[in-house]
């Protein structure tokens, strides 16, 4: 994508106050400051704010997820203590920012013929959506959207939030499948200046992908309900993305006044993880050392571009010493292919997609089809971060991925080799590889039950969340959801104790541990 992307979404921003004013005063209207606009001045606003709510809550899940640790404990999220600020952005992004820009470019677009827009609307709803409600359990929807008219909705179950983000894809698609011809405006507008769809440029076979796509991941989620279906899911994904130009990812540009946050959330300029490094889950998987290692001796050409090559990770809850893994000055974090200020932030891959298809297909006893889409899988991950380049802050070059070293890594002992050999932990192992920092990872630590037999590098944090940690079943001690965002706290009281009372929580802390309606059988 163009280095534009971040920039036009975020300079239109999620706030136009778009309403319409209806006194005498309208004569005095400013014309440099307008308060209708047309879709394609909006689309941009409400794709970079979605892509930013899963930005920031992946500063949260990073560490919950044992991607990255702190170097000094602090009774916070490595070590399972959250608070309702971490949910905070998770929540607002989506429903004052993204989702909550949809009713009003939906209704520009329905009144200039532009069916387009309201399908790209749909399918970043179901998008903002599926990312609120995995987060966080049941969220608003019947009663949201609505301004002053409710300040205060209700929140919908979970359920029947999954079965409206599966309908909004739905009518995205048809929508999207409409001749151009049907449109007024193009999706994609390159004149007198850049602007509606900065995600597939206006390429709506991508935007199709895509939904296919993010139904497969909703509901492969599903593996605990009896209505789990992996041939549904196989269908889904052979309609979605075919290769990695298909990707669902923002670039980050350097912020031009007065404009801010629009570099890397895992970069130096945001400086979000100062404090934090590898942890020693990810390093082992990676680094081949025997001992410690995941498969020793089997050293991962992605870990000079994921990580270090001198990383050595550490545990939750342990302290390091300050001058420990240090690269350039800064800490070993930012030396990440993941944290270049200038890279971008994936929502979805194609090759997410391919392990999704090798969980089902495995899931369906299609041994065959799985093995190959795992395969491929790890493959695409690799020649995708493998094409090199640098970070200039600080200064790192990342080598590049031969087609050699795919091959030798694809015919080690860290990749199963036969269909005998591909179970359920090699699949998850080599996803959690590719799925770096994403925080779609969380949901399937969850629905796996942070299962030590297939997640076998994980460690349980020191000085743990007491909570969590005084739990009879090792499933229940690890985090299974985000808290209510501190401004539902404030400011809509009631429905956040209705929460607690539905899952029947007696603390916060308590509340985190309970499983979403996905979660449970």
């Amino acid at each position: 994508m163009k280095k534009y992307l971040l920039l036009l979404g975020l300079a239109l921003g999620g706030g136009l106050g778009l309403t319409s004013c209806e006194s005498f005063l309208d004569v005095n209207t400013d014309p440099n400051n307008p308060i209708t606009s047309t879709p394609n001045f909006l689309l941009p606003s409400i794709i970079s704010q979605g892509f930013q709510t899963q930005m920031f809550t992946s500063l949260t899940t990073s560490y919950i997820t044992q991607y990255t640790v702190r170097k000094t404990p602090a009774s916070s999220t490595d070590q399972f203590t959250l608070s309702n600020a971490n949910s905070t952005n998770t929540f607002n992004y989506t429903y004052f920012y993204s989702a909550g820009t949809i009713p009003t470019m939906t209704t520009a677009a329905e009144q200039e013929g532009s069916p387009y827009y309201i399908g790209a609307g749909k399918i970043m709803l179901a998008m903002d959506l599926a990312h609120a409600t995995d987060m966080l359990g049941d969220i608003p929807y019947t009663e949201a959207f609505k301004g002053a008219q409710n300040y205060t909705p209700q929140y919908d179950p979970q359920e029947r939030i999954y079965q409206t983000i599966l309908t909004l894809c739905d009518e995205g698609i048809a929508l999207m499948q409409k001749p151009a011809s049907e449109n007024f405006r193009p999706l994609y507008v390159t004149s007198p200046s850049i602007s509606g769809d900065i995600l597939f440029r206006g390429d709506t076979q991508k935007w199709i992908k895509f939904a296919n796509g993010l139904k497969a991941r909703q509901l492969n989620h599903l593996v605990k309900k009896s209505s789990y279906n992996p041939q549904q899911i196989l269908d889904l994904v052979s309609k979605s993305m075919t290769g990695s130009a298909d990707d669902a990812q923002i670039q980050f540009i350097q912020a031009v006044a007065p404009l801010t946050g629009t570099t890397n959330i895992f970069g130096t300029t945001r400086n979000n993880y100062a404090t934090a490094t590898f942890s020693t889950n990810i390093i082992k998987y990676l680094n081949g050392n025997v001992g410690g290692a995941a498969y020793p001796g089997v050293i991962d050409p992605r870990l000079p571009i994921m990580a270090t090559a001198t990383s050595t990770g550490n545990d939750p809850g342990v302290a390091q010493a300050s001058t420990a893994n240090i690269v350039n000055g800064f800490t070993d974090f930012y030396s990440s292919w993941y944290a270049r200020d200038l890279g971008y932030f994936e929502v979805m891959t194609f090759h997410e997609l391919k392990f999704i298809e090798a969980e089902a297909a495995f899931r369906a006893g299609d041994k065959g089809r799985a093995l190959n889409a795992y395969r491929a899988g790890i493959r695409a991950h690799m020649q995708k971060i493998g094409v090199g380049g640098s970070n200039g802050n600080p200064a790192v070059t990342f080598p590049l991925i031969t087609q050699a070293q795919i091959d030798a890594y694809l015919a080690s002992p860290a990749v199963a080799q036969t269909e005998a050999q591909l179970d359920l932990k090699r699949i998850m192992e080599q996803k959690y590889i590719a799925m770096f920092l994403n925080p779609e990872s969380w949901s399937d630590l969850r629905r796996l039950d942070f299962d030590p037999t297939i997640y076998v590098n994980l460690r349980y944090p020191n000085n743990a969340n007491a909570t969590l940690a005084g739990k009879a079943d090792y499933k229940d001690r690890w985090p299974r959801r985000m808290l209510p965002g501190a401004t539902e706290v404030l400011y809509n009281p009631q429905a956040v104790a209705k929460l607690f009372a539905d899952v029947q929580a007696t603390s916060n802390d308590d509340y985190v541990s309970k499983p979403l309606w996905w979660d449970r059988p």
